[in-house]
């Protein structure tokens, strides 16, 4: 990136296997645009992608998504951004039903995808399946994609309520839409919505959303800068089972073109159409006032020159009334056509974002929550005789503790953030020991 260029956005991200897989299916993209001209066509690509299927197909399906959707979107010939994201996933899409149908081993392979891309006319997602996107502004942490699961859907037809006995029994891992097992596949599109400076998004997969709940990330997310922020909620959930590979991108909005130069979204052809319309109804009410008056005038001198004066209106009036039906039919030929490369831009879904709303609460409830993973991981091992060091981590809850009484939530999260980390730290350590002495048993 050069010196000179100020991309407006700063980046982290962070993917891990967890505790309990031995290969990890997600994939991401993370791609700033790296110059002027890059931003103003396409601005910054987020990506994250979790796959499904046999453990090759589902990594080779999310590393497929990361890729496709980030080369397509970049060379599409479609010029409006939200389209050219649209065509960029449907064709990532149609790639990789092709690819597991050549290969057995490979087929019915599948994969989410969330993809955001920060523009000139705002923020724009693209998304199937239940890896999520949110946005953080002022503390007020929202859901800005719907998950494509069971239980969401389920109880988005109002007929299960999310607290009955059925709602509480419906399975959670069952998603209704991914990337790769059929020839189509219906996308949601959210915005463009305008961006305002400090805003964050936090981009992940459900190995994250499983095990650290909607305060926690808006919380976290709000008290600490980016890279600790990723660092922190992978080794919350891993501290917490790490059951899934888990996967997190935040990028936050800062000084420069985002904020500096908001462009209002283009307007469709229909609306450009519509100026020429009212110009061809004008000339046809002229014409047809013409018209009246050379009747006019005709009835009162009865003149053989003036009938053929009256021939010509009347066949400029039909003329102007064709050239008027004939743009017609031409407008709403181009406004349904379309401009991708596999027959025109597909029906877009979604576009009622956000779904969900939290509240960043850096109490000493939720101090003490993020508190209790690292206690319970202090009693596991005291009973494993796990040899560990608990001293930064015992000094950065104390300070965190002064600082809540203080009345500073952010600092004491952002310590209790630390001592996380030192934790999932010292428990690594304890892992390589343990591997060590078994290889020397052995």
């Amino acid at each position: 990136m050069s010196e000179s260029w100020n991309p407006g956005v700063v980046c982290a991200s962070r993917t891990d296997v967890g505790m309990r897989r031995t290969n990890n299916q997600d994939s991401y993209s993370v791609i700033p645009a790296q110059s002027r001209e890059r931003f103003d066509s396409r601005g910054h690509l987020f990506i994250v992608a979790d796959g499904m299927g046999a453990h090759a197909a589902g990594e080779l399906a999310s590393s497929m998504a990361a890729e496709l959707i980030a080369m397509n979107y970049f060379r599409t010939a479609v010029p409006d951004a939200k389209n050219s994201l649209h065509v960029a996933v449907a064709e990532a899409n149609a790639e990789i039903y092709q690819r597991g149908q050549q290969n057995p081993e490979f087929h019915n392979m599948g994969t989410t995808a969330s993809t955001l891309a920060l523009l000139p006319v705002g923020g724009i997602i693209a998304h199937v399946g239940d890896s999520r996107v949110y946005r953080l502004r002022r503390g007020v942490f929202e859901q800005m994609t719907f998950d494509h699961s069971l239980v969401w859907e389920v109880q988005a037809s109002g007929q299960v309520h999310p607290d009955s006995a059925l709602g509480q029994a419906l399975p959670k891992n069952v998603i209704t839409r991914s990337l790769g097992p059929n020839s189509e596949v219906q996308i949601d599109i959210e915005g463009p919505f305008e961006l305002e400076l400090g805003d964050k998004f936090l981009l992940c997969s459900d190995g994250l959303s499983g095990q650290v709940d909607d305060v926690e990330m808006a919380t976290l997310l709000d008290c600490l800068p980016e890279e600790l922020a990723v660092e922190v909620l992978v080794d919350l959930a891993n501290l917490r089972g790490g059951p899934d590979n888990t996967t997190v991108v935040v990028t936050t909005v800062t000084e420069g073109p985002l904020i500096d130069d908001k462009k209002a979204p283009a307007k469709p052809v229909a609306e450009d159409a519509s100026t020429y319309r009212g110009m061809v109804v004008s000339l046809v009410v002229a014409v047809l006032l013409a018209i009246l008056s050379l009747v006019f005038l005709f009835l009162r001198l009865n003149d053989g020159v003036m009938i053929i004066t009256l021939l010509g209106a009347l066949i400029s009036g039909v003329v102007a009334a064709t050239f008027y039906s004939n743009l017609k039919t031409q407008t709403r030929r181009r406004s349904s056509s379309g401009s991708g490369e596999r027959g025109g831009i597909p029906k877009a879904y979604g576009g009622n974002a956000p779904y969900r709303r939290y509240m960043s609460k850096p109490d000493q409830t939720l101090f003490d929550r993020l508190g209790k993973t690292v206690e319970e991981l202090r009693e596991a091992a005291k009973l494993k005789n796990w040899m560990m060091d608990w001293h930064q981590i015992d000094q950065f809850q104390q300070e965190g503790l002064a600082a809540m009484g203080r009345g500073d939530g952010k600092t004491a999260i952002h310590l209790q953030a630390k001592a996380i980390v030192e934790t999932m730290h010292q428990l690594r350590e304890q892992h390589n020991r343990s591997a060590d002495e078994t290889a020397i048993d052995h």
